[in-house]
């Protein structure tokens, strides 16, 4: 990716380029509407720019924020990767969570959208460590052992997953987290809470409504049908 001396913006990926739209959360193409001038970025040489797309949905601005590789004589290279600087703000199911549970991760989920990814760390583990007090010391080994096994199906390379292993189990300093850690973290989080309350909470509540019914029926048949029966 490249913008050279004529202002002219070469994307690899051109019509391809989609992400989830911030502002109406729909996966759609961005067309890029505000880009840098060549002459301002050869005068000051800074090692960031952005770009201003238009997502083709809804029509909102879409700012991302790019590394820039290289300076040369007639063109500036841009690193391929891009920051959002405003994230899709993610949807989940807080209904059978606890309240303090509840709180602190939506807090993550905040710094998670606003792209504050070492705050987002540090929610995760408060969130973490409000369910281990709520679980109890066996809870916290069988959450470990989910970690364990959402690595061995997904085929996880051990630095990744150390990483984001420490930050809800480790006690020591938060490591520093980049985008795609961070995104790591984010789905083993939801899928540890899911686990943990929402899947139960579904069962019971289909298990009782189940017993409601059933009890119901029986209620409802007379003795000459029990005889009959």
């Amino acid at each position: 990716m490249y913008l050279d001396k004529n202002n002219g913006l070469h994307h690899p990926f051109d019509s391809q380029f989609a992400l989830t739209c911030p502002h109406c959360l729909t996966y759609s193409h961005l067309t890029a509407v505000s880009i840098p001038r060549y002459a301002q970025l050869q005068q000051y040489k800074p090692k960031q720019t952005g770009i201003v797309y238009r997502c083709d949905a809804c029509n909102s601005p879409v700012f991302l924020k790019f590394d820039i590789k290289s300076y040369g004589e007639d063109r500036v290279d841009f690193s391929s990767k891009f920051s959002e600087m405003e994230r899709p703000r993610e949807s989940f199911n807080f209904s059978y969570l606890p309240e303090e549970v509840e709180t602190l991760f939506k807090e993550a989920l905040s710094c998670y959208a606003n792209n504050c990814l070492n705050a987002f760390a540090s929610m995760c583990r408060r969130s973490a460590r409000q369910v281990f007090r709520d679980l109890g010391e066996t809870g916290k080994l069988r959450i470990f052992d989910q970690f364990n096994d959402v690595k061995d199906m997904t085929a996880l390379d051990n630095d990744t997953f150390s990483v984001v292993k420490s930050v809800v189990f480790d006690t020591d300093e938060l490591p520093t987290l980049d985008a795609a850690q961070a995104g790591l973290l984010l789905e083993m989080m939801k899928d540890t809470l899911y686990q943990t309350y929402i899947r139960k909470g579904k069962l019971q509540q289909a298990l009782m409504m189940r017993r409601y019914f059933l009890e119901d029926s029986n209620a409802n048949i007379t003795p000459l049908q029990k005889q009959n029966g």
